[in-house]
């Protein structure tokens, strides 16, 4: 009789430690409400243009890196902290984007992505960006 009260006891204790961690887990975020407008927007720059590629890496490494990884899996070292799953830029989800609503994203923000037009000024810079984007598969 007593082993089955231990077992008992030790299938309840998982099963609330597995609750407790899935209701810590982190979940993914509702589908974007993008206007019109951006979904139909596209680059100023020419993605083939090498210092374009520089631009957009450089600005990557320093405002999105941390969160979205050095090869844009999402796995950065903040992206643990957050509540919200950051999608992989390989995805098809993502990559079905038009370059509008990927800038729409990356630069308006909502949530825990924060919005980046004050630290990205430049129309230019925010395109390289998205143009490189691009290229993390």
């Amino acid at each position: 009789m007593k082993n089955s009260a231990r077992i008992s006891t030790v299938l309840l204790l998982g099963l609330f430690i597995g609750m407790a961690h899935a209701s810590f887990a982190q979940k993914a975020g509702a589908a974007w409400v993008i206007p019109a407008k951006y979904k139909t927007m596209k680059s100023t720059v020419k993605a083939t243009d090498p210092s374009v590629m520089t631009t957009g890496k450089e600005l990557f490494n320093k405002h999105c890196k941390s969160c979205h990884g050095a090869k844009g899996l999402g796995d950065g070292p903040k992206s643990a902290t957050l509540e919200t799953i950051v999608p992989p830029f390989n995805s098809k989800t993502f990559t079905a984007q038009t370059d509008g609503e990927i800038y729409y994203q990356s630069f308006i923000g909502r949530d825990e992505m924060p919005n980046f037009e004050k630290k990205i000024l430049d129309e230019g810079d925010r395109w390289a960006v998205v143009n490189f984007l691009r290229t993390l598969k």
